[in-house]
């Protein structure tokens, strides 16, 4: 058997023998008139008719007998065979034909027939070589068991098929169908708000003071004004700035970076969706955001319900709606909700849990819903009642001010979104923002730094507004089934290679 680089010394001869044909085997332009679909879809007339197609695509398989030859070629819509013969494309032709290899592009143009052995084909009047490969490309063989195609020597190493996302989505069908799928999803959110009346809008990437999250940035630096800049970790304040400005339906899609772990739920680059609605609070986010998502689903999959893993997650209307200090009592018989740190702790030690640095009332509730309930939450739940300190954005509640209007999705037991009954009050959001700043003082690097100019902002008035913010790379996780976010990136963020 040939190693790697024997193939890419006699493909490297091959293409010195095309331009010694006088061929440019990367021409600067190709001719198509049909998918390969339409071929399919259209069998019956173009048997019929004899009407002369050009169609271009991939080669997938290659066979030569002599003066006679097939070949498989895949475009994204299909596939269909080659039907090669001397006699019909002639000497220049058929020695192109005689130097391509699998994974060229070719383009092909003939009439439709069907060959002795039954294989619908397309019988070629010329070949054309589009490009030239230089590396061989993994085969991925199937064969039939019991009816099914069953795949085997897959492009399969989760390493290589990150680093190789070209190959993964080349070599795997289901691959390519994720991916599909998630801009699927982007379209629908898209339709969904537009038909609502939001407008989308871009903010800026690079911020001079970043905000709007609890999250570490990145930091780089503008040469021609010699300042520092963040990579932002939210659009949060810009497009609450919108808000102060007139318009009253905004949202965003794009992307987010925080300069932080990864794991199976987190990359450092991801995909939100923010939106802000003026005269809206948490209970309009969560009537917009159970409307979004169980429209996606049966947009999807023409269904309610999904499958995700072992479990059946249904999106039917009305989705629960439950206390984080509720769901704590239920788990651990532990009431928080006088927010007693002293309490709290006595708990984690009786309990071996590992205490966190920061030990206020907010960080400890936090810590105690992520332990206990957090992954217990499969169907989707609004998980309200969130502790003001760690909430620096959002309202607090009237009858309980030490906690906030804010909700956080789950789903299949991660958190998918988050919403605020957004702070309006300048005096107030100036207070906590000074709070966060302490706290980044004290070396607590994902606190929030003080944004002036925010504050300005919302002193001109900013009405009651709702906002929301939904990850839509975990939202593809759901439904593609997948329980690793770098399946649903493109191109994830990986450590190099030594």
């Amino acid at each position: 058997m040939q190693n790697e680089s024997q193939i890419i010394n006699l493909k490297r001869d091959k293409l010195k023998k095309i331009r010694k044909l006088g061929i440019d085997p990367y021409p600067n332009n190709s001719e198509r008139t049909h998918k390969i679909s339409y071929l399919h879809k259209h069998k019956d007339q173009l048997l019929e008719d004899k009407e002369s197609v050009t169609i271009t695509g991939r080669i997938i398989a290659i066979r030569r007998h002599g003066k006679l030859g097939f070949a498989n070629i895949e475009d994204m819509s299909g596939k269909i065979q080659l039907y090669v013969r001397y006699d019909k494309v002639g000497a220049d032709d058929y020695e192109i034909y005689k130097l391509c290899d699998l994974g060229d592009f070719v383009q092909a143009e003939g009439i439709a027939v069907v060959t002795e052995r039954g294989e619908y084909s397309l019988l070629c009047h010329s070949v054309k070589i589009l490009t030239k490969t230089l590396r061989p490309i993994p085969t991925v063989k199937e064969k039939m068991v019991d009816g099914k195609a069953v795949r085997y020597d897959e492009f399969a190493d989760i390493e290589l098929r990150y680093r190789r996302r070209y190959l993964d989505i080349l070599l795997n069908p289901e691959i390519k169908s994720t991916f599909i799928k998630r801009a699927n999803i982007i379209t629908f959110i898209r339709n969904f708000l537009n038909k609502k009346e939001f407008i989308e809008v871009e903010t800026p990437t690079l911020q001079p003071i970043y905000g709007g999250a609890y999250a570490r940035p990145f930091i780089t630096h503008h040469n021609t004004l010699d300042i520092d800049l963040y990579l932002r970790i939210a659009t949060e304040l810009y497009l609450k700035r919108l808000i102060v400005g007139g318009f009253e339906k905004v949202y965003e899609i794009g992307k987010d970076f925080r300069n932080e772990g990864m794991d199976r739920s987190h990359n450092p680059e991801f995909t939100m969706l923010e939106l802000y609605e003026a005269y809206g609070d948490y209970n309009t986010m969560m009537d917009i955001t159970e409307a979004m998502i169980n429209g996606l689903a049966i947009e999807l999959n023409n269904s309610d319900d999904i499958r995700f893993g072992k479990h059946t997650i249904s999106f039917k209307r009305p989705w629960a709606r439950r206390s984080m200090i509720e769901l704590i009592k239920e788990k651990t018989g532990l009431d928080v909700s006088d927010c007693d740190s002293h309490k709290m702790l006595a708990f984690f030690k009786e309990n071996d849990l590992e205490i966190p640095s920061e030990t206020t009332p907010g960080v400890l509730i936090i810590e105690l819903f992520e332990h206990y309930v957090e992954k217990e939450l499969i169907q989707p739940t609004f998980v309200t009642d969130f502790p003001k300190e760690v909430s620096p954005l959002a309202k607090s509640r009237h009858d309980n001010p030490m906690f906030v209007e804010r909700f956080e999705l789950f789903i299949a037991g991660q958190e998918t979104g988050n919403a605020f009954s957004e702070l309006n009050d300048p005096i107030d959001q100036k207070e906590r923002l000074l709070a966060q700043a302490k706290m980044r003082e004290g070396g607590d690097v994902e606190a929030s730094p003080m944004d002036e100019d925010f504050l300005l902002a919302i002193e001109y008035g900013m009405p009651p507004t709702g906002g929301l913010g939904i990850g839509i790379d975990r939202l593809t996780m759901l439904f593609t089934d997948n329980t690793s976010i770098k399946e649903v990136i493109l191109f994830p963020q990986m450590k190099p290679e030594k």
